[in-house]
């Protein structure tokens, strides 16, 4: 699941290399906080949060097929 984060998060940003994703147990569920370079955190929020919306969406239907909980945060 943390390869899926990163995979999108690196394809979305201009510097891929500073990206970097953590994982924190939060007991049921697992977050992933995403850190990027500052002047990308608007490309990977996207306009009004739609593209963070869809990320969430791509990693949450894959985590329910795996039978976990997921969410991703973008600090």
């Amino acid at each position: 699941m943390r390869e899926l984060v990163e995979y999108l998060a690196r394809s979305l940003v201009d510097e891929p290399e500073a990206v970097v994703v953590e994982e924190v147990d939060a007991g049921r569920m697992t977050i992933y906080e995403v850190t990027v370079a500052e002047d990308d955190v608007g490309k990977l929020i996207g306009r009004q949060g739609k593209v963070i919306r869809a990320v969430r969406s791509l990693v949450k239907a894959s985590a329910t097929r795996q039978g976990t909980r997921v969410d991703v945060d973008v600090i």
